[in-house]
């Protein structure tokens, strides 16, 4: 995905401190954008109501995500330098302040690096190649470098700012976020009621990207878990598009699309995360769990050279996973799993102990959810310990949010695949199958 570029600036024709009447739409399309192209990043301009007005959250959520701000101070409008300096206080680099040669900036910004372009008495641009040109350097400059433009961080030092935005789990972010708490309750009704209700306030929140972070993912987490994947795909594209950059958002775009039947595409997606972020348990997970789906029903068809071709790369976006962070034990249960059906017993041997002391202490330090008694169970199947692996599936299935039975049917999907892989080894484990056949009525 392209870098994106907040512009802030006035819309249609403004009169300056020197009488001239300025067409802003001119200059945004004939010297900004352009611009901002060249540099094959994408422009985002703000909302004429937005800037005519209050600020809304997505005003906000642009200032914050976007990764380059232009801010053009020409009109002196003071929305403008309001989100110039929101921008300044949460962003160290990558914003460029542009402006008319002879405007009279107040003398806060006279210091500051700042961009002139040139206009005529009439308020017509004069130059527009030759500022064009230089707009492109100062951007191109901004790429390459991340100087730190903004003054509050210049003069701080040692001033951070966290954007949780990018939150490794995405069950935590949806009880973290702060969103208008009638929606949240309403969410929350919809979701115990069942996929109609959630359906329902989907459409009653368009158009979406107009909402809060907050309720935009809580709907997105809402559509997961009650497995309406082709509609979160379509929340995802009804998403402002600094949120659709962001890691966890792409995370499950690509879980979801997976899940449609759209594997490739999911692939593409979920690469693209870890191309921008580096392996991380849970983008390694979702996507070693494409490639799963794909070896399964390269199987199903009987293409033994393509189904040993995507478990391997299954193997190995799990490995990955689990090695980039082995405090989470979810792609360490699947590499597992999959080492069993691999064959792998060498390799099997060195991660199992890994995995099972990893899932221990994450439940040892705190309230175990769902996922940590399900990992636990299937180590218990792997060790073949099934009075342990039913009383610990028991206690998980009531940890079970309502209407997210998906969560157990997972885990049933990872149990039958080592009842297969055991059958096909001669092993006719009547145990697994029983244990599976008596949680299948819960999925």
């Amino acid at each position: 995905m392209k870098p994106l570029c907040f512009v802030l600036m006035p819309f249609g024709e403004k009169v300056d401190h020197k009488g001239r009447t300025i067409d802003f739409n001119e200059v945004y399309e004939v010297l900004i954008k352009p611009a901002i192209e060249a540099c094959d990043i994408e422009p985002i301009r703000a909302d004429e109501e937005l800037l005519g007005g209050a600020i809304h959250t997505p005003m906000f959520e642009r200032l914050i995500l976007c990764d380059y701000a232009i801010a053009d101070l020409t009109s002196l409008n003071a929305n403008v330098f309001y989100e110039l300096g929101l921008r300044h206080a949460i962003k160290a680099h990558t914003t460029l302040p542009i402006f008319a040669f002879d405007t009279d900036l107040p003398f806060d910004l006279k210091m500051q690096r700042t961009l002139p372009y040139a206009l005529d008495e009439t308020g017509k641009l004069t130059a527009v190649e030759k500022d064009k040109a230089r707009l492109i350097e100062h951007l191109e400059y901004a790429k390459e470098h991340k100087h730190t433009d903004s003054p509050v961080f210049q003069l701080i030092d040692g001033w951070q700012i966290s954007h949780n935005l990018s939150h490794e789990k995405t069950d935590v972010f949806r009880k973290q976020a702060m969103y208008e708490n009638d929606l949240k309750e309403q969410l929350s009704d919809a979701r115990i009621e069942g996929k109609e209700a959630v359906l329902k306030m989907m459409e009653e929140l368009k158009p979406i990207k107009e909402k809060s972070v907050g309720v935009i993912i809580d709907l997105f987490l809402s559509l997961r878990g009650i497995k309406a994947w082709d509609e979160m795909v379509s929340c995802y594209n009804a998403m402002d598009k600094p949120l659709q950059k962001t890691k966890m958002v792409r995370e499950q775009l690509g879980l979801a699309l997976n899940r449609s039947g759209a594997s490739e595409k999911a692939k593409e997606v979920l690469e693209g995360v870890l191309k921008d972020y580096g392996a991380d348990p849970e983008t390694n997970g979702i996507l070693g769990r494409v490639f799963k789906d794909l070896y399964e029903k390269a199987k199903k068809n009987g293409e033994a050279l393509k189904a040993a071709g995507y478990l391997k790369q299954a193997i190995k976006s799990y490995k990955e996973g689990f090695d980039a962070d082995w405090r989470d034990a979810y792609p360490g249960i699947n590499l597992v799993t999959l080492l069993e059906l691999q064959g792998d017993d060498k390799q099997l041997q060195q991660y199992l102990p890994i995995v099972q002391f990893a899932n221990k202490r994450k439940m040892e330090s705190g309230q175990p959810d769902y996922w940590d008694l399900a990992t636990d169970t299937e180590l218990f199947v792997l060790g073949s310990q099934y009075q342990q692996a039913f009383e610990t599936l028991s206690e998980a299935i009531t940890l079970i949010p309502p209407n997210e039975t998906w969560m157990l049917e997972t885990t049933l999907k990872n149990l039958n695949i080592i009842l297969e892989c055991r059958k096909e080894k001669g092993n006719n484990d009547t145990a697994l199958a029983e244990l599976i056949e008596e949680f299948k009525k819960y999925s």
